[in-house]
């Protein structure tokens, strides 16, 4: 793994990695990781099978268990549970409240870790997530936190809602945000934080593009941009 190059973005929900993490890993022609999308998955799939979110053995055998691919196309990537196309369930508010509570518990972690790793493969890995750079990838290339105001976070959510035909009100979303944050700073394994090496980039005011173009910057002062 040590001479695969692997740039990590970390940070809370609504910075803006999914996005930016996708737009890069075309750019640079490497692979794709979006971690988050294997607690969501873990989180639907024991939804499905009517686990006990408090039953953590049966949430790691879930873990374990899952069946997943991730199929590239327009919008960055298809995500599939079994044969089913759950790229728009598993983005749902309330699996991405599941999700929070599974990555939680130290087991379930230890379960999907292993699975994480496997993605570092030639040419790169651009690895999106809330542990990529302290846990997952500790040896990466190049270490980004984004970050950006609970309130900005807030609108994103709400307008990326919007634009797929759902509606939720900007309080509910931004208390959501702010209880989902408090949870993954506060816990006990792999908590959110920034890695000491890591660079931070508050997008509350940069542009898509502008964010990109910074990262661009960054890995090409470390030769590692093509």
């Amino acid at each position: 793994m040590s001479d695969i190059p692997v740039l990590t973005l970390d940070g809370p929900g609504g910075a803006g990695k999914g996005t930016i993490s996708r737009l890069l890993a075309d750019e640079l022609g490497w692979h794709l990781l979006d971690s988050g999308a294997l607690y969501r998955l873990t989180a639907l799939a024991a939804e499905r099978q009517g686990v006990d979110f408090d039953d953590e053995p049966a949430l790691v055998q879930v873990a374990r268990q899952l069946d997943i691919a991730f199929l590239p196309d327009e919008q960055g990537a298809r995500v599939l549970l079994g044969e089913d196309d759950v790229s728009r369930e598993i983005r749902q508010e309330h699996i991405g409240g599941r999700a929070s509570e599974v990555a939680s518990m130290p087991a379930v972690r230890d379960a999907l870790l292993a699975r994480q790793q496997d993605f570092a493969q030639l040419p790169g890995l651009v690895a999106d997530g809330r542990d990529m750079g302290t846990v997952v990838f500790p040896q990466a290339s190049l270490k980004i936190f984004l970050t950006a105001s609970a309130e900005e976070r807030a609108r994103r959510r709400q307008a990326q809602l919007q634009s797929t035909g759902s509606h939720a009100s900007l309080p509910d979303l931004l208390k959501e945000i702010q209880a989902r944050d408090e949870r993954d700073m506060q816990r006990s394994v792999a908590p959110l934080v920034a890695a000491r090496d890591a660079i931070t980039l508050d997008t509350t005011e940069l542009s898509i593009p502008d964010v990109v173009a910074r990262i661009g910057a960054l890995l090409a002062e470390r030769g590692l941009k093509p």
